[in-house]
């Protein structure tokens, strides 16, 4: 605790002693006096002292006079001879001078006499000032200066420890001593340590010093290079003399590694115990050492870099063994060995704000606290490639100090491809203790997805390539390898770049020989190999504006997930992996895929805007496809047979405007729960076949204006099994969103009836719809059959040309949502579905009458929206109470 800076205004000198104690060395120099020195320094207070501190041949006034000046508190023992001692007093009357002036803290000590003797000056106190008053009777203003001093210094706080045991007086004084030093200082962390001061005190918040009746144990947590070491090292330091025993083991996972368990309880305890070797026989031997050793002192244990949970346990630390008031900090990259310990806390260490990153990165590439002219863009791009990690703002700033600009472009666009080894070294011990499996993980997050997608999505893709991905991807983030907040995945830049490196050390150069693929220059320079790319298994390559040959992927037959977006290929593809499980091709240029592409496993088939015209001829067995979409591929001309891909969960032809012909093969797929044919204009097809789907939730029939032609469901009652899907707790929801939708969807509409008889005729059979949305379909009338959808939960009539409403509305008991904005012929409202007699609960919670200007008019409608509006206010709390605008009034 030397050598820290005071923070009194009055003095600015840089203090050398923690503690000056005067005292009579005749009394108690080799008894009590000696006994605090020693505790002081076990505790790490450095405290002047004269036999010590003082070299040969000075003169020892000025010396002494000069360390109290130079010290930051007091203390003084008073003894029977204390004061017939001239030196003392001397030393008494400087102390209280410097008290005075700085409010320094003094601590006074009545070793065999009693605060009241001191205080009054009597017993052997009298004696000697009346010897001073006779030998300095042309002096008496100094004696009478000792007086005051001696009368000043005893009148304060301090501790009688006459006739008692001294050991636990000196443990008293010392804490005290440990607490004033602390409260009054500030802490110096060392130049190329920023944002200290709030990591430590938050952890000390942690910790909570102030709870000396029990034991806590707290985990520090973080990537690599995060500075978990650093923040722990500067907290033990404050606050370690504060303990009776204290240890910090550096390296636990080294110490294992080297000397086994019991090399590392060995460690523990000569740090704790200020010994020597301790001799341990055994494990056994060694863990009851530990638990009696310990358990009757207040310790402080940092163990750093917990990379095992057997580490823990046999180091034998549990804390219902050590003494109160106990800490213990564990410093890990994996925070799920944490929580099996049971800490009470977890510190994830945070990254470097921009503004502490440019501090620490000028320290050290600068040395000051500014950026160098010139160097400004040259920091930036820095300071974004390293993203807050003080390890790599410590390594690239101390690189390119005193380096000119040209040398630092130079370093810039080297650490792309080859990364510093120091950072990577120190990140990389992360992914050596990772599972294969969890490596391969991590190398397709670090490679393909570390930034801009969800949890989810990763997730997913993961579980295509048979990677476990659930428990594998939390194994990440208790490791700090990756991060999960609101559902978005991130990997650190620096993470992702020791993924890529790992990826690419085997053949630095010849990216053909890589198992993933991110850039478009390496697929380039694979294809200008045009040989065989055996240990291709993934590619994802997006948003690159080039035109390449098609070829090359014929040449990869053990490619597992192809992800390419926004990329023109040229040529005709003879080939695809048949081991791909996701393959996802934005642009597809072929006509169809490949006749001898038999992928067993594939999962996903997206070929988003291909130039697909049949995707295969004949039946292909796809026995694991579960998701298609073609969707917006303008060739596409029909589907055909479906027959091999009986697990189909999702059909999206959304867009596909020339498709003619679905294949009726598709009535086979009993797990079909999904169908887009939005926008398929030309396309006919017996809708008999798509709702003899039981297991269809959604299905989007939006502009399909020719479905009316060919082979329409004859008669209503062919649609009941569609209310056999919802007693199944599915629903289908219908959207018939544009201005002719109503005209040309294919539900029993014939082309002679008008929409309102349609619907009057569809709805009955629709009694387990949920939603419905009729919005801006031109309709005059809303047809009394609407009453029957007594599972209808959200209707959307707005932008229509009906007056009234039927009354049969308020028979829609489930309705929470009524959307009537834009009717502007709509005159009159009728009773509205407000509360349910079972349960007093109110459905209607929602309605919107906005640009309503003939409703407005009517006085009943006022009526009626009030009275709905009080009934839902009777039996609603604010909290459930949610309405948009309800009532717009265009005259003043």
């Amino acid at each position: 605790m030397a050598c820290i800076t005071k923070g009194s205004s009055s003095s600015s000198h840089t203090m050398s002693f923690d503690v000056f104690v005067s005292f009579r060395g005749t009394d108690t120099r080799n008894n009590f006096t000696d006994h605090i020195f020693a505790s002081l320094q076990r505790k790490g207070v450095v405290a002047f002292r004269d036999n010590h501190n003082i070299n040969k041949g000075q003169l020892l006034e000025p010396e002494i006079f000069q360390a109290i000046k130079a010290s930051r508190l007091f203390i003084v023992v008073f003894s029977k001879n204390y004061a017939s001692s001239s030196w003392c007093l001397k030393e008494l009357t400087m102390i209280a001078d410097l008290v005075k002036e700085t409010g320094q803290s003094v601590l006074p000590i009545f070793y065999d006499v009693t605060p009241s003797e001191v205080r009054k000056q009597s017993g052997e106190f009298h004696k000697a000032f009346a010897r001073y008053e006779e030998s300095f009777r042309d002096h008496l203003e100094m004696v009478q200066k000792w007086r005051e001093a001696m009368k000043d210094i005893a009148n304060r706080a301090g501790w009688d420890v006459m006739n008692k045991q001294e050991h636990e007086a000196i443990e008293k004084i010392v804490e005290e001593v440990i607490n004033l030093l602390d409260n009054n200082q500030i802490w110096s962390f060392g130049d190329d340590l920023v944002d200290m001061h709030s990591r430590v005190k938050l952890l000390e918040e942690f910790l909570n010093l102030g709870a000396n009746e029990v034991v806590r144990v707290i985990g520090i947590c973080g990537m690599g290079g995060i500075g978990k070491t650093t923040v722990a090292t500067a907290l033990f330091d404050k606050i370690s003399s504060q303990y009776h025993a204290c240890c910090f083991i550096d390296d636990v996972s080294k110490i294992y590694r080297e000397f086994g368990p019991i090399g590392a309880q060995k460690k523990l305890l000569c740090q704790a115990l200020n010994q020597g070797n301790t001799e341990i026989n055994n494990l056994y031997h060694g863990t009851k050492l530990v638990r009696t050793r310990l358990c009757h002192l207040k310790v402080l244990i940092v163990l750093d870099n917990v990379d095992q949970d057997e580490q823990l346990e046999n180091l034998a630390l549990n804390p219902k063994y050590l003494g109160a008031g106990s800490r213990i900090v564990i410093i890990s990259r994996d925070t799920h060995i944490l929580r099996n310990y049971g800490v009470n806390d977890v510190y994830n260490v945070p990254l470097l704000n921009p503004n502490k990153a440019l501090q620490l990165f000028c320290r050290k590439a600068f040395k000051s606290d500014n950026i160098l002219n010139d160097y400004g863009v040259l920091t930036n791009k820095v300071l974004r490639y390293v993203n807050g990690l003080p390890l790599g703002v410590k390594v690239l700033g101390s690189f390119l100090f005193d380096r000119d600009i040209s040398e630092w472009r130079s370093a810039l666009t080297r650490m792309k491809e080859n990364p510093s080894k120091n950072i990577m070294d120190v990140l990389r011990i992360s992914f050596d203790g990772l599972e294969e499996i969890e490596k391969e993980i991590f190398l397709d997050i670090a490679c393909f997805f570390s930034r801009g997608y969800s949890k989810w999505e990763v997730k997913k893709f993961l579980d295509h390539r048979g990677f476990y991905s659930n428990i594998g991807m939390e194994v990440l983030i208790e490791k700090s390898l990756i991060s999960c907040k609101d559902w978005e995945i991130k990997m650190h830049d620096l993470l992702s770049e020791l993924g890529k490196s790992i990826v690419r050390e085997k053949s630095p150069q010849e990216p053909i020989n890589w198992s993933r693929l991110w850039d478009l220059k390496d697929l380039e320079n694979v294809m200008i190999k045009n040989e065989e790319a055996k240990n291709v298994e993934a590619i994802v390559i997006k948003f690159q504006e080039t035109t390449m040959t098609v070829n090359v992927l014929s040449k990869m037959k053990h490619l597992k997930m192809l992800i390419l977006d926004e990329l023109n290929f040229e040529g005709n593809l003879s080939y695809l992996s048949n081991e791909l499980r996701y393959l996802s091709w934005n642009k597809y240029p072929s006509m169809c895929l490949p006749s001898n592409f038999h992928p067993d496993n594939l999962v996903e088939l997206i070929l988003h805007c291909s130039n697909v015209k049949q995707l295969w001829k004949g039946t292909k067995n796809l026995p694991n496809l579960r998701y298609l979409d073609l969707s917006y591929s303008e060739s596409l001309i029909e589907m055909p047979d479906l027959t091999g891909v009986p697990r189909l969960r999702d059909l999206n032809l959304e867009g596909c405007i020339k498709i003619m012909r679905i294949h009726p093969s598709i009535g086979i797929l009993r797990e079909l729960h999904s169908l887009n044919l939005r926008n398929c204009k030309n396309l006919f097809l017996n809708l008999n076949i798509i709702f003899g789907l039981n297991s269809l939730r959604s299905v989007n029939l939006s502009g399909c204006t020719k479905l009316l032609k060919n082979g329409l469901l004859t008669k209503p009652r062919e649609a009941e099994h569609l209310e056999n899907v919802d007693q199944n707790r599915s629903a289908i929801q219908l959207s018939i969103s544009s201005v002719y939708q109503i005209l040309t969807l294919p539900l029993y509409l014939l082309s002679s009836r008008k929409h309102e008889d349609s619907l009057h005729l569809l709805l009955p059979y629709l009694s387990r719809l949920r939603d419905l949305d009729l919005s801006f379909c031109n309709l005059f009338k809303i047809p009394d059959s609407i009453g029957s959808l007594q599972s209808l939960f959200s209707l959307n009539l707005e932008g229509n040309k009906f007056a009234r409403l039927p009354t049969t509305i308020k028979d829609l008991s489930s309705l929470s949502r009524l959307n009537l904005n834009n009717c502007k012929q709509l005159t009159y409202l009728p009773e509205l579905p407000t509360i349910n007699e079972k349960s007093s609960t109110p459905y209607l919670r929602e309605l919107y009458v906005f640009n309503c200007p003939n409703l407005s008019e009517m006085v009943h409608n006022y009526r009626m929206v009030f009275s709905w509006m009080i009934q839902l206010f009777e039996v609603m709390t604010p909290s459930f109470l949610s309405f948009a605008y309800f009532f717009y009034v265009y005259n003043n």
